[in-house]
């Protein structure tokens, strides 16, 4: 019956609600008399008081309507339609009560005004109170819990009952001076309640509505959720609070750095500035995930122009679209289209545009594409990083910043050793010319990246799994893109020359265990032999070719710290120029004749700790199979 009302079209529903009112009308008039009198009563033989009673609807109608009483959508009646509803009332009853006095209605006293009116409140609000919350137990399958009963709690709690999606049941304090208090209509328990909670009322998700929450501390709460099959949302930080106040849409799905276990990384403003205010600066590969990050973060710092180097078309517009749509227009951005691989053209972007800075983050990074395809892997990752910085040196380019990667540590597969070779050139050219500075900035995995596996597992969730891990064992280091290329941006101001960077990551996570915690985080439970009644199976895959089970940030293990105490300078050996320069000659000439052999050779010499699996490097890369 009631999803029939509630599908009726809103003049059917205002026409229900005006026939109801005009009936309680009458019926609280009959009640007054009655309670008045203290018996049952009706004015059978009293033709002018029945007449009145009958055509008092006539006089409230108009005045409800006036006052808008039937334009408020029921669902979402609160204090200030009550108090409309009392005026309207109000204003009625004084008038039926003035035109009955001046009228000498035998049969009405001046006593039955306040009952009347008394019952007319009861009889027109209890309804429609009564509606709204029968309307608010209703379609609402997402029963939630708010976990934090502060200003924050009691915001989130008033937002989720004006929504048509969630249920706020109760809310979860840790604080012993809350328990069974009652907030808002809902009682305050505490975290060891959770569980009863969770199984009594079907509760769905938590809302965690603590906005100065530390990492540290939400991941506890976090941690203490992972176990039961529900979803877990945050409240926006209290920035965004008080900027826009809140609304339900407003809740975010939990960010996967606070599953984690370290805070992110802070770098000081000023120091960004250093080699990017007023300068020009370049940033190859800047329609990448890394590029465009540094783009996004360099055009906020206000160079003189900024250079994107790329060469794929299609990023390039993107990044370029998105980077003139800030609106920054007295910040020159110049799209180029090209290969770190053109010498001639990099100088002359470099001269042209009087580059001072920079940044060089295109290379090839997927390593299963890369063992595929390893001659252009060692062609765009190592001569590409030599010809970018030739032109430097001979355009006088002040600084130059080399984006590398863990996987260059005892590397196992051609990307992480050509990308080691890309910082043995860079260290040994610092040290054989004084007009560029040149240094290398090493870090781990970065969330939500092009091949991350947090949009793989996200996409496969969302398809119903299976959830693909190759290993039960394996385990990598990440990070966010921002913080990944603040401390790029960082490195640079630090660097003196020859210098690798590194960040201190905190512990490597276990990626069968991050696949687990996103399953649970989406409210769902794994598939496995312990719960053959699970949504999500997690498979075991088989490492790729290259791929190893843990990635290290040191080739010697040793390191001292910078100013800040998140970033870390390797100690490392280095190659001299004059003997890694014919090197790097016959790697290119072996490159470009797709010699496998030959580049796993050379590599091997240039890098002793380079272990890959040798049967992925007999063959020439355009050999069929």
């Amino acid at each position: 019956m009631i999803q029939v009302l509630l599908k009726l079209p809103r003049k059917s529903k205002q026409a229900l609600m005006l026939l109801f009112d005009f009936i309680a009308i009458i019926f609280s008039l009959l009640a007054a008399f009655s309670i008045h009198f203290g018996y049952l009563y009706f004015p059978l033989e009293q033709n002018d008081l029945l007449f009145i009673i009958i055509i008092s609807p006539l006089l409230a109608l108009p005045i409800f309507i006036s006052f808008g009483l039937y334009s408020m959508v029921i669902r979402y009646v609160g204090f200030k339609e009550l108090w409309r509803i009392l005026q309207a009332i109000t204003m009625y009853s004084f008038l039926w009560g003035l035109i009955t006095f001046m009228a000498d209605v035998e049969g009405t006293l001046r006593s039955l005004f306040i009952i009347y009116l008394l019952v007319l409140i009861l009889f027109i609000i209890s309804p429609r109170f009564f509606a709204r919350w029968l309307l608010s137990e209703i379609n609402i399958n997402n029963k939630v819990l708010i976990y934090g009963s502060g200003s924050a709690g009691r915001q989130l709690s008033s937002a989720l009952k004006e929504s048509k999606e969630y249920k706020p049941v109760a809310f979860i304090d840790d604080s012993n001076e809350m328990y069974l208090k009652s907030i808002n209509g809902l009682k305050v328990f505490s975290r060891n309640d959770i569980d009863d909670l969770i199984k009594k009322e079907n509760i769905n998700e938590v809302f965690i509505a603590i906005p100065s929450l530390s990492r540290a501390q939400r991941n506890e709460i976090i941690k203490s959720l992972e176990q039961y099959p529900i979803s877990v949302r945050s409240l926006p930080g209290m920035l965004d609070l008080v900027q826009g106040g809140f609304k339900v849409e407003d809740l975010l799905e939990i960010n996967l750095l606070d599953l984690l276990g370290r805070e992110a990384v802070k770098t000081n403003i000023d120091f960004l500035k250093i080699n990017v205010s007023k300068k020009v600066v370049l940033v190859t590969g800047a329609g990448g995930s890394i590029g465009s990050e540094l783009c996004r973060q360099i055009i906020s710092l206000k160079p003189d122009k900024l250079v994107l180097y790329e060469i794929s078309e299609p990023s390039l517009y993107q990044i370029e679209h998105e980077l003139l749509s800030i609106g920054l227009h007295n910040i020159v951005v110049v799209p180029v289209l090209g290969s770190v691989l053109d010498k001639e053209r990099l100088k002359k972007i470099c001269n042209h545009y009087e580059v001072k800075t920079i940044y060089h983050a295109a290379a090839y990074k997927h390593v299963p594409l890369v063992e595929a395809n390893q001659s252009q892997g060692v062609l765009n990752n190592i001569i590409g990083t030599l010809r970018l910085a030739e032109a430097a040196i001979s355009s006088n380019v002040e600084t130059f910043v080399l984006i590398s990667t863990d996987k260059a540590v005892r590397p196992t597969n051609i990307m992480g050793a050509t990308k080691r070779v890309a910082e043995l050139t860079l260290q040994a050219l610092a040290k054989v010319q004084s007009n560029t500075c040149f240094t290398m900035v090493r870090f781990g995995n970065v969330l939500d990246s092009s091949g991350s596996v947090i949009p793989l597992f996200k996409n496969q969730i969302k398809k119903g799994g299976p959830i693909t891990v190759t290993h039960s064992d394996i385990v990598r280091y990440f990070m966010t893109i921002p913080e990944a290329v603040s401390l790029v941006i960082h490195a640079g101001e630090m660097a003196e020359g020859g210098e690798v960077f590194l960040l201190d990551m905190g512990e490597p996570v276990r990626i069968y265990d991050l696949a687990v915690k996103m399953i649970q985080l989406s409210g769902l439970k794994v598939l496995d032999e312990n719960n053959p009644k699970g949504d999500i199976e997690i498979q075991f895959t088989g490492l790729r070719p290259g791929e190893k089970l843990y990635e290290e940030l040191l080739v010697s293990g040793k390191f001292i710290f910078t100013k800040n105490k998140m970033i870390m300078r390797a100690e490392e050996q280095m190659i001299t120029w004059n003997k890694l320069e014919p090197m790097l000659v016959e790697i290119k000439e072996a490159a470009k004749n797709s010699d496998n052999e030959k580049i796993y050779n050379l590599l091997k010499t240039l890098i002793p700790e380079f272990n890959p699996s040798v049967e992925n490097y007999g063959n020439n890369d355009l050999k069929s199979k």
